[in-house]
């Protein structure tokens, strides 16, 4: 913008008014940088530009752009999953990317925490368009955000066919050691299923809703081989300070139950198979109170209420109508913000007359030290980052909902971003 003012304004008012760009809600808010500096690859971006408009409007790039495309790009895409809140397969990306090509390899694989893929196209001019319009978008509805960019490598090396990497030019490749080859009904339920956004791409997504994402098998082709594919949990080598396990902000915890004879053990029942998988991926081998927790699926199907009249000495406890439950409302804000244990917090849900100090020495007296702070503009939130990831973990247990006055209640959840 022009000034300081008019940013502000703008902002304000679409705070009140949520703007629509074809269709689709856009939320804004104020960047970290002062201004922005454009450079020589807003040429190149033009070019590409000018290429899509051509393919879609029934011609062909001009020889110039397609040799500059050709040059510029490499086949291959870098595509990182934000907001993994149900699993994204091969399958998935294979029929949301050919769309724009020949998609001819898929390696997938899991770096610093977050699922990533290398996608070659049979040429780069189909590289360039998948990333015009597929960058930034969610393959579901408010999760599963597309972050693309090129591959420094031109050329894919795909040893197996499985559920992590596929070669659609070599069909005869093994499967590897161990690793199960994808069931191809349910391949083939993606493609038949209407729900499902993976037949109607027309060059952008349609976002599902998190009830269809379900449906979609999506979690029946990430769990294929796992010994359990329930909603429940087993957690392990646990402190038995285990009483606020419910604040876990992976997905909605419907049942607790600690087991009886071994009390640093505990069934965890989430919502579905698919939040249950997200907990596990994000807290198994996490420190809390000390130790390191193991989290695995369990065989069982639910957490099993006690009997009436049985008392067990409070061990099973039943939050299906918790207000903490963070993920029922479809289509929430959550949704977005689900990233792995860190030790920067995201502070939600201030009162106005509450103070940096308040919060130093609130989130000090959980059992911590505050390294830094940062209050956002409107000072209703804020990021707060701990010494440690174990600390964050903590004070996110333990203040989470926690009651500043006047019935307002502090929301935590863990930042992707540091201060």
């Amino acid at each position: 913008m022009g000034t300081e003012e008019a940013a502000i304004t703008m902002v304000n008012y679409y705070t009140t008014v949520t703007p629509h760009v074809r269709n689709v809600p856009v939320f804004i808010q104020y960047s970290t940088h002062k201004e922005l500096k454009t450079d020589a690859g807003n040429q190149r971006t033009q070019a590409v530009l000018q290429a899509v408009s051509a393919v879609q409007s029934g011609g062909s790039p001009s020889s110039d752009v397609q040799e500059a495309l050709a040059a510029a790009s490499s086949p291959v895409l870098r595509i990182i999953i934000d907001n993994m809140f149900y699993p994204v397969t091969l399958d998935v990306l294979q029929q949301i990317f050919s769309k724009f090509g020949t998609v001819m390899k898929i390696i997938t694989f899991t770096k610093n925490n977050q699922f990533q893929a290398l996608l070659q196209f049979s040429d780069p001019v189909n590289a360039q368009q998948a990333k015009l319009a597929l960058d930034g978008q969610n393959i579901y509805n408010s999760c599963c955000t597309l972050r693309i960019d090129f591959s420094k490598l031109v050329n894919l090396n795909v040893k197996y066919n499985n559920d992590k990497s596929r070669d659609y030019t070599r069909p005869e490749l093994p499967a590897g050691d161990g690793q199960p080859t994808l069931d191809p009904s349910v391949a083939a339920a993606f493609s038949k299923d209407s729900n499902s956004l993976l037949g109607k791409i027309p060059g952008a997504l349609n976002p599902l809703s998190a009830a269809a994402a379900a449906a979609a098998a999506a979690g029946r082709v990430a769990l294929a081989g796992q010994s359990g594919s329930s909603g429940v949990l087993l957690v392990s080598n646990l402190n038995e300070e285990v009483s606020n396990l419910r604040t876990w902000v992976y997905g909605d915890v419907q049942r607790v139950k600690i087991l009886y004879n071994k009390k640093d053990s505990a069934l965890i029942q989430m919502s579905d198979a698919n939040q249950a998988q997200l907990a596990m991926s994000h807290l198994n081998g996490q420190k809390m109170y000390g130790k390191i927790i193991r989290v695995t699926l369990s065989k069982h199907q639910t957490v099993a209420l006690p009997r009436d009249g049985l008392d067990d000495q409070g061990l099973t406890k039943d939050f299906t109508n918790s207000p903490l439950h963070r993920f029922k409302k479809p289509g929430s804000k959550n949704f977005q913000n689900i990233f792995p244990p860190s030790a920067t917090l995201h502070l939600s849900n201030i009162p106005q007359d509450v103070t940096e100090d308040d919060l130093r020495l609130l989130f000090s007296n959980a059992g911590g030290t505050v390294k830094a702070f940062k209050f956002f503009q409107d000072h209703k939130m804020a990021l707060l980052q701990m010494s440690t990831v174990e600390e964050a973990i903590q004070a996110l247990i333990d203040l989470h909902n926690y009651n500043m006055g006047g019935n307002q209640h502090l929301r935590v959840s863990f930042s992707k971003s540091t201060i």
